[in-house]
This record gives C-alpha cells, sequence and structure tokens, in this order.
C-alpha cells in the first residue's frame, strides 16, 4: 500500500481568510490588541501556540481558542476556497493506487465539514485531524497515530504541505515529504525544513507525488 497524508489549510483549501478572522474576533472579545502586520503565520499551527504568540496568557488560552471556535463553527469554516485543480488532482492519484488521507491540526469535526462540503472526502479512505481539548494537534503525534489506524508502513507513506510543521512531523515518522509553495509557507521555509520536493502549483501535486514515492507495480 503507498499512502498520501494531506494537509488541508494551505495545501487543499486556502482556508487563511476564516482562520484570520476568527482569530481577530477571539483577540477582540479576550480585549487585546487587533491583528496587524502579516497574518499568514496564523494558518497551520495549533491554536493555543498561536494565541499564545498574539500575548494571551497561559491560563486564558483556552478560553481563547472557546472565542475563536464561536466564530470558526459558524461562518469562519466556510470563509475557504478549493485550490484549483485540487480534485482532479486526488482523482488521478486514487486511479494510480495510492491510498489518500488527512492530516491536519485543525479540531476533525471541522475538518470533515470542510471536506464534506468541498467534496474532498470522497477521495478520502482516512480523515485525521485533532481533537477538541488539541490531543494530536502536532502533526509528528497525528501522522503516528495515522500510520497506526490505517496499518502503513512509513517508508511507503508521505507527507504533503505548506509548512515546515508537516517536515518536522514527516521526518519523526521517518516518511518522504512534499512541500507546497503555493500555500502559507514559503519555499525558503519549506527549503529549510529539508523536504524531498516543493511544487508551486496545486496542478502539479500528484506528479511530484508519482515522482517521490512511485506506485506499486
Amino acid at each position: 500500500m503507498r499512502i498520501v497524508f494531506l494537509d488541508l489549510d494551505g495545501t487543499l483549501t486556502d482556508s487563511g481568510p476564516g482562520i484570520v478572522n476568527s482569530v481577530g474576533f477571539a483577540l477582540k472579545k479576550m480585549g487585546l490588541p487587533p491583528l496587524t502586520g502579516d497574518t499568514s503565520w496564523l494558518v497551520g499551527p495549533p491554536l493555543w501556540g498561536s494565541f499564545e504568540k498574539l500575548g494571551v496568557k497561559k491560563q486564558d488560552l483556552d478560553q481563547a481558542v472557546a472565542f475563536y471556535r464561536e466564530r470558526y463553527a459558524d461562518i469562519g469554516w466556510s470563509e475557504n476556497s478549493l485550490y484549483p485543480g485540487i480534485l482532479d488532482q486526488l482523482s488521478t492519484l486514487r486511479r494510480a493506487g495510492y491510498t489518500l488521507c488527512l492530516a491536519t491540526s485543525k479540531a476533525h469535526s471541522y475538518a470533515r465539514k470542510i471536506t464534506a462540503h468541498f467534496g474532498i472526502s470522497e477521495y478520502l479512505s482516512y480523515e485525521f485531524g485533532s481533537e477538541l481539548d488539541g490531543t494530536r494537534s502536532d502533526k509528528t503525534s497525528l501522522l503516528a497515530h495515522g500510520l497506526k489506524t490505517a496499518g502503513a508502513e512509513a517508508d511507503h507513506a508521505i507527507m504533503v504541505g505548506d509548512r515546515h510543521y508537516d517536515a518536522v512531523g514527516a521526518k519523526a515518522n521517518r516518511m518522504r515529504v512534499i512541500g507546497v509553495a503555493y500555500g502559507y509557507g514559503s519555499e525558503a521555509e519549506l527549503s529549510k525544513a529539508e523536504v524531498d520536493d516543493i511544487i508551486a502549483s496545486p496542478l502539479d501535486l500528484a506528479e511530484a507525488v508519482l515522482k517521490i514515492l512511485p506506485p506499486e507495480d
């Protein structure tokens, strides 16, 4: 079995607006200054760490996440768009015999709502995400869980994602990794993370997987 783990935010969908707007909503509810400057770094990492960087005290992190989810569950999840050609790329990989899995730090309850909305879920054999309490929000534990659940071997698996967190998690599990530079991580970030390949367009996704992790004979 050849298995492909796919990040969601910044890899399959352009989810930045909903995430950034919901973080801004939470900060306002917490009485903290509004977001300024580049906010792309908010897409990808677990929420607790992001809010801590934004000045939320440790004892208030759960409340900030709750405020974020108040807006995200209502409207934030839909402030999102499918990257062009992604469904065709997933279809190509499925036809080539790959098992496709979602691997996102986002809570799986929200992630599955998004994959169903955009028609992604029909291509996925598994959908792995974090729990609402933050369990498995880091890619290392998430991918370890995914490999075990799917009964897959690391040398027959690959991770596709747009941030260095994806590379860290993949390498910790001895998996190969493709970085996508069309998402929210830069090519410099992905190069520093020593990914196996970098693609500049979602239209290159299937070809890159076929090259780095060739299908079974």
